[in-house]
C-alpha cells in the first residue's frame, strides 16, 4: 500500500493568521498520526510564513511515523535538517519568494550541486528525494545525483484529470516505468485529492508515498480531520 504523508503547512498558515497557538500544529500532527497517516511532511520556508523552524524542532522528538522535510537546500535549511535528522528530506528547486512548489529540478544542469547536497544528507543517514517532472532525461539523470527517490510533481495530472484522466496519467505511468528501471523509489505530490488520488496510484506503478496537504486539510473542513485521513487511506488501498 502506498503510504500517506500529510503536509501540515496549511495548519500552520491558519495558526499564523492570528498568532498564538490555535490550531496547535504539534497536537494536530500527533492526531493525524493517530488517525492512521504513515508520515508527516513540512516545508519550512525562509520567511516562516507557515511552518516555522521551531515547529520542526518541536515535531521531531514527538512524531512516531516518518518525518519528511521539504525545502530548497540553502545553508539555513541544511543546518536545520542535519540537526534534526528526519527520515527523509525532499529537495525542491523553489526560490524563497514563490507561493508554492511549481517546477521540478533540472537534474542535468544541477547535477553536481544536488550530488554534493545529497552526499551530505546521506552521510547523516537521511533518505533523499528530489522533486521532479516527468521528463525522461531528467529522471534518468537523477541517478547521477545519488538520490534514493524522486517525487513526481503531479500538478499537470491534477489539472487535466477532470478533462481526460487517461491522458493525464499517461506521462506519469511512463515516468514511473523509467524510474523503476533506474532503481529509483517513487513518491508523488501536488494537487492530489480525494477526486483523483485512487486513479493515480492504481495506474502509476511503484508509488511508495504520496504527500498531500492543501486538499486534505481543506476537505477536513467539510468531513472532519479523522474522517478525511481515513478517506485518503481508503483511496490508497488497492
Amino acid at each position: 500500500m502506498t503510504k500517506l504523508s500529510v503536509n501540515i503547512n496549511k495548519i500552520a498558515t491558519l495558526r499564523n493568521a492570528r498568532g498564538g497557538n490555535i490550531p496547535n500544529v504539534l497536537q494536530m500532527a500527533l492526531d493525524i498520526e493517530r488517525f492512521g497517516a504513515q508520515g508527516i511532511t513540512v516545508h519550512p520556508r525562509p520567511d516562516e510564513r507557515h511552518i516555522r523552524y521551531q515547529d520542526v524542532y518541536d515535531l521531531k522528538p514527538r512524531l512516531t511515523t516518518e518525518f519528511n522535510i521539504e525545502g530548497y537546500p540553502s545553508k539555513e535549511f541544511m543546518e536545520l535538517v542535519l540537526s534534526v535528522v528526519p527520515a527523509q528530506v525532499t529537495l525542491v528547486p523553489d526560490p524563497p519568494h514563490v507561493l508554492t512548489s511549481n517546477a521540478g529540478w533540472d537534474t542535468i544542469k544541477h547535477q553536481d550541486f544536488l550530488y554534493e547536497v545529497i552526499k551530505e544528507l546521506k552521510t547523516a543517514g537521511i533518505r533523499t528525494s528530489i522533486f521532479i517532472e516527468t521528463d525522461e532525461k531528467m529522471i534518468r539523470n537523477a541517478v547521477k545525483t545519488a538520490t534514493d527517490r524522486i517525487e513526481l510533481y503531479t500538478e499537470a495530472y491534477a489539472s487535466t484529470y477532470s478533462i481526460n484522466k487517461e491522458l493525464a496519467v499517461k506521462p506519469f505511468v511512463e515516468a514511473a516505468i523509467v524510474a523503476n528501471e533506474m532503481g529509483l523509489g517513487i513518491n508523488a505530490g501536488h494537487d492530489l485529492s480525494l477526486d483523483n488520488l485512487r486513479y493515480f496510484v492504481n495506474n502509476v506503478p511503484g508509488v511508495l508515498e504520496v504527500s498531500i496537504g492543501h486538499a486534505l486539510i481543506s476537505e477536513a473542513l467539510y468531513f472532519g480531520l479523522e474522517n478525511t485521513v481515513q478517506m485518503y487511506l481508503n483511496q490508497l488501498r488497492k
